[in-house]
């Protein structure tokens, strides 16, 4: 799961053209008393879909209503809070979880992104530890611990986790940078740097196309030590690319 989550509320105003003044009338909230807990569920996993996060935990919050000892709901309503950057409510959710199911990984990984985002990564990591102990094959968990990992400097031991994300999915790093992990990274020099590290962990693998990516990131972040691809071993495969020799021109010799 491997992101700082934003949301912007939209709320749609009929300005009416009169000399009076009107004061808006709240929406009625939607009717839920009929409907079975998987038919609110299912309403909501779909208004997730839709980034209509706000909408969505309104029929979780009905589907819990109705069974109080689902952990998936508390799990499922706790990613609805966090995409809302509700952190507090996400955490409570989350912990609801984990106290329904002990051995849920998807919701101890999910409240390790709680804390991470509250800058508390001891406890981050703490939590993607044990989600990764009940379930070591998931590439986004790594993902996660790694980026921990980063935030605390511990470049060693980022870096075998991102090697571990990779070698289940070669996709997830990727992923990842497009849906904002740079963005979690907190200053321009540690951004600069990850992708640096992300360029040298896909050329090591002979993915040029995606050590191009991650290089023009770098420069664009401002890494002021590019000139080492042409010392480091594991850019060797992918030093004679005209893109990459367009980002860090060769030394003159």
């Amino acid at each position: 799961m491997n992101t700082i989550l934003k949301c912007i509320a939209i709320v749609a105003v009929v300005a009416l053209s009169t000399t009076m003044a009107f004061a808006e009338v709240p929406q009625a909230a939607p009717s839920t008393s009929g409907m079975t807990v998987a038919e609110l569920e299912a309403k909501a996993d779909a208004l997730v879909k839709q980034k209509q996060y706000l909408e969505a935990t309104t029929y979780y919050k009905a589907a819990i209503a109705k069974d109080r000892k689902n952990a998936v709901l508390f799990n499922k309503r706790g990613i609805a809070n966090l995409q809302q950057a509700d952190y507090r409510a996400a955490q409570s959710d989350f912990e609801r979880a984990v106290k329904l199911r002990k051995n849920y990984p998807e919701a101890l990984n999910n409240l390790g992104v709680v804390y991470y985002v509250r800058k508390d990564y001891g406890r981050a990591v703490r939590n993607y530890k044990k989600a990764l102990a009940l379930n070591e094959g998931s590439a986004s968990f790594h993902s996660n611990l790694g980026t921990a990992w980063f935030a605390q400097k511990q470049l060693e031991k980022a870096i075998a986790e991102y090697t571990r994300a990779m070698e289940l999915d070669p996709d997830v790093l990727m992923r990842s940078l497009q849906g904002g992990i740079t963005a979690r990274v907190a200053s321009p020099a540690d951004r600069a740097l990850y992708n640096y590290i992300m360029a040298k962990m896909y050329a090591k693998r002979g993915d040029v196309d995606r050590a191009v990516l991650c290089l023009q990131k770098a420069k664009e972040e401002g890494y002021d030590k590019l000139d080492k691809i042409y010392v480091e071993d594991e850019f060797a495969s992918v030093r004679g690319d005209q893109r990459v020799t367009q980002i860090v021109p060769p030394p003159v010799k």
